[in-house]
């Protein structure tokens, strides 16, 4: 259980740098309250699409990250922020990704800061 309360902690703090890099990203409350439950609940969609999505959408795509050389994270992590923010907007949740080229900058700097924020967190269960 903690190991799933860091990771998502971890997910909501690169989500809030991505939020704060790109304008194209925008995430609405009134106050700082409510735009930290914005972030929690969309960190939680985020790691609900990355857990059953993702690894559908990788095996399919196996030939290509051969051919890519891998670089096709880079488009799968787009498309994962992609639908975590099409979710967010059925789900009346104040969170957008506008344009694909957004989000694969934004999977980009989601994914380094969740990693530097996974390595220093603790990983206990």
């Amino acid at each position: 259980m903690m190991n799933f309360l860091v990771k998502t902690l971890a997910n909501a703090g690169a989500l809030a740098v991505a939020v704060w890099l790109l304008d194209k990203i925008t995430l609405t409350g009134d106050n700082t309250g409510s735009k930290v439950l914005t972030l929690i609940i969309v960190a939680l969609l985020f790691g609900l699409v990355n857990f059953l999505v993702k690894p559908v959408v990788k095996v399919l795509t196996f030939p290509l990250f051969i051919l890519t050389l891998g670089l096709i994270t880079l488009v799968v992590n787009a498309l994962m922020l992609l639908l975590t923010s099409w979710l967010a907007g059925k789900l009346d949740v104040s969170f957008h990704v506008e344009g694909f080229w957004t989000a694969v900058l934004g999977g980009l700097i989601i994914s380094i800061v969740s990693w530097a924020l996974n390595v220093v967190l603790p990983d206990k269960d």
